[in-house]
């Protein structure tokens, strides 16, 4: 147990009465009875959120949601992936992505790591918002929480990682105990811990002899005091002290239960499952310690058949809605019997998770595909449609440097917010993208609006800008330093998955890496154009040399790719692909030689022993490294294979070729689920290299062409915006890729041309000109 001198005792006759009102009077519980009341509400049906207003998509398992406290259209989504992504609902974009990383693996124990070395996936249990909403809160599935500080519109600084609980942390909450803002979280640990906001924990309450599966801090006057609830079924009360919880009891179902307040903090709510799968919502009488009232409606289960546990939210004082049989059930507070119940339009998993808004007006709701759903009553149409008649610079600032890590060019923080609206685009403007929703406006992108409520943006008066940056003094450059075969082409670039090296490939098969220090002038020792990286190499002076075999290197197809932790690097330069140790140049083994040639390679992102290998004949080889053999060969292409992509939450590799086409196969089974045709602008063949990546929500797909840039929703294959060369950005692309958090896409062209795009919807924000990073002598040459 540990306790803080500057959290007060609230040892006072004051609590001890609080307490004593909530402490059961006898073993077990006793539901009281009362009068069935005539209910007389001052409300109708119509102020509940029934109308789908907009269905979005995360890309992933949705986790938890939350509705910001004072911005009643900004929801914080957390994610099965780990990723916890801000919402704007009224403009339907994402503000904010970020994806599980840990800031400090020093810091971290010796169990947390042990079991992150077997599985590092990092499910999210549990997002919050703290009261004022300047702060975020994430609760992880193992060990960590961690807090970020919210600044409008669109970005998130980290503040605090905590290694909070051993195993999961289930639920995380804000309180403010001596008016002091601090963190509680509970875990598999089965204890409830209180955090203060430099990261010391202040009290760590223990008595619970299951893990803990929820809390709810709340206040009675000026007694602060937590709920929480265990696996076994027992509620406990606490109060911040040492003196243990002050009350001991089962709650209905006697297995998982969540309890809420309502707005008012008046009345109190729980709702849990039991481990036959019954559900039950009930009202609690504090005073007595037992229930109110119980609330009817839900189904009872087959015996033994549990999907989960039922989720629930309260609004507005009078409103309970909880999520089951795919559907949405509504109560009045008052009255026990179900008012009515909606499936959102269909899509909703058996036990679809639920968040009001603060003001009751909008409800999300979680769907099957991996999205979410947003439900409004008249009011929650309307604020909607309001919010999208504002300016839109009112709601997104220039994306700032800190968003582009990797390549640390300033040049973007100076993108003007006007480069977002796209009201006086002229129809051939370069920066305007081709919108492919079967006939739809993008704005409507996977959203069924019912009234329609994104309407045309006033204010037309304000001219496009284009972000234009045509000389060195525009933007900051670092030069990597030569290295011994520095007049050897450079044909493949990638930045190692911790954003601290470079690896180049160059047109003598040669692999050479360059890596940025930790110092003073780079605390971070991450990727920067601030600092200029060092080449590294072992101390054996070895050399990542690729086998060349009997191809010249002019006509050999170069292919690189990083393992997932950056322990291991394969590359092949039209010889045998050779698997190379990042830390001592080694050639581990070398395997596939020619005919047919390797032309793409890519890792598996949950096993590094097993290799997707494109071939110059048209086929993909899935190779195991263990056992030196071929699983299988996946054949769908006409041409050479040029692209390969793995999708962990989809469970799918997308391939691309020069023929034009995408494929994409069941990682399960390697059969392939469908075939696509990329759709050629007018006048031009289906030919060339096809490029795919896929952004960090796992979901979005990007697909690079020399005659255009694509957005696809990969998980039904459709095609959702498209950017065709024109104006002064008409060469052909030679490439283009996300930035390393999906916010942004990079393209390159033939003519030495850059440009930025937003990765949401490919509007065009920076065109850097070649005369701004290459001497006059390289650009003529």
């Amino acid at each position: 147990m540990m306790k803080r001198p500057a959290i007060s005792d609230y040892q006072s006759a004051e609590s001890e009465q609080l307490m004593k009102r909530l402490r059961p009077a006898g073993h077990g519980i006793d539901e009281a009875t009362y009068p069935a009341p005539t209910p007389q509400p001052s409300w109708s049906l119509d102020d509940l959120p029934r109308t789908v207003a907009c269905t979005l998509s995360q890309g992933s398992n949705v986790t938890s949601m939350d509705f910001h406290p004072s911005r009643h259209t900004l929801l914080l989504v957390g994610s099965a992936n780990g990723e916890f992504t801000l919402w704007e609902i009224g403009l339907r974009e994402r503000l904010v992505s970020k994806p599980f990383k840990i800031w400090d693996m020093q810091a971290c124990s010796a169990q947390f790591q042990s079991v992150l070395a077997k599985d590092s996936s990092m499910p999210i249990n549990r997002v919050t918002w703290s009261p004022d909403g300047d702060l975020i809160g994430v609760a992880f599935a193992k060990h960590l929480i961690h807090l970020y500080a919210y600044q409008q519109p669109n970005e998130a600084r980290q503040v605090l990682e905590i290694e909070a609980h051993s195993g999961g942390v289930n639920d995380i909450a804000f309180s403010r105990p001596n008016k002091q803002l601090c963190v509680v979280t509970c875990g598999d640990d089965k204890l409830i811990r209180v955090w203060d906001m430099h990261g010391q924990k202040i009290y760590s309450f223990e008595g619970h002899e299951a893990p803990v599966y929820s809390i709810c801090p709340h206040h009675k006057e000026t007694i602060q005091f937590i709920f929480s609830t265990s696996i076994d079924g027992k509620i406990k009360a606490w109060l911040y002290d040492n003196a243990g919880s002050r009350v001991d009891y089962d709650a209905p179902g006697k297995w998982c239960t969540t309890m809420l307040y309502s707005a008012d903090g008046t009345r109190l709510f729980s709702c849990g499952t039991s481990k036959e799968g019954d559900s039950h919502l009930v009202e609690w009488n504090e005073s007595e310690g037992s229930i109110k009232r119980t609330y009817s409606g839900f189904r009872k289960k087959a015996s033994g058949v549990v999907q989960g546990v039922v989720q629930f939210d309260t609004a507005q004082n009078h409103i309970l809605a909880a999520g089951e049989d795919n559907q949405i059930k509504f109560w009045d507070v008052d009255n026990t019997n179900m008012l009515t119940f909606i499936d959102a339009d269909g899509g909703l998993p058996g036990l679809p998770r639920l968040r009001f808004n603060k003001e009751g007006n909008l409800l999300a709701v979680t769907t099957v595909d991996n999205g979410f759903k947003i439900l409004a009553n008249s009011d929650g149409l309307r604020s909607l449609r309001a919010f999208g008649n504002r300016p839109f610079e009112a709601f997104r600032s220039p994306y700032e440097a800190s968003a582009m890590k990797v390549s640390g060019a300033p040049v973007v923080a100076g993108i003007s917010p006007n480069i977002g609206r796209m009201d006086n685009l002229d129809r051939n403007s370069p920066a305007k993208p081709s919108p492919i929703l079967n006939g739809a406006d993008p704005a409507s992108r996977s959203i069924d609006i019912k009234p329609r409520i994104s309407e045309e943006k006033p204010d037309k008066a304000k001219p496009w800008e284009l972000m234009e940056v045509l000389n060195p003094q525009q933007f900051r450059v670092a030069t990597l330093p030569e290295t011994p075969d520095q007049t050897s082409k450079v044909v493949r670039l990638l930045y190692t998955n911790s954003g601290v090296g470079l690896l180049a490939l160059g047109s003598n098969a040669i692999q050479r890496l360059w890596k940025w220090n930790r110092n003073e002038q780079n605390p971070s020792g991450k990727a920067t154009a601030s600092v200029v990286p060092q080449h590294w190499q072992p101390n054996s002076g070895l050399v990542m040399a690729n086998d060349i075999g009997e191809t010249p290197p002019e006509e050999s197809v170069p292919c690189i790719a990083l393992s997932k932790n950056d322990s291991y690097v394969m590359s092949a330069c039209g010889g045998k692909v050779s698997l190379f140790n990042m830390m001592t140049f080694k050639v581990m083994t070398t395997f596939m030689p020619p005919p047919p040639a390797s032309t793409f390679l890519a890792f598996h992102p949950q096993d590094n022993n097993i290799i997707a290998i494109g071939m110059e004949d048209s086929t993909i080889h899935i190779y195991n490294v263990r056992v030196d053999e071929v699983k299988i060969r996946l054949k769908g292409h006409q041409k050479r294979i040029t692209g390969l992509a793995f999708s962990n939450s989809l469970h799918i590799l997308v391939s691309s070729g020069a023929d034009a086409q995408l494929c994409v196969w069941a990682t399960d089974s390697w059969e392939k689920k469908k075939s696509v045709a990329i759709q050629m602008p007018a006048g031009k063949t289906p030919s060339g290299d096809t490029r795919v990546q896929f952004n960090s929500d796992q979901n979005r797909l990007l697909v690079v062409h020399e005659t255009q840039i694509a957005i696809y929703d990969a998980s039904k294959m459709e095609r959702i915006y498209q950017w065709i060369p024109q104006g002064t950005l008409s060469a052909a692309i030679s490439h283009a890729s996300y930035s390393c958090n999906s916010q942004l896409v990079f393209a390159a062209f033939t003519d030495g041309n850059v440009a930025i795009f937003d990765a949401d919807n490919l509007r065009l924000r920076c065109r850097i000109a070649s005369s701004a990073y290459m001497s006059t002598t390289a650009i003529n040459r």
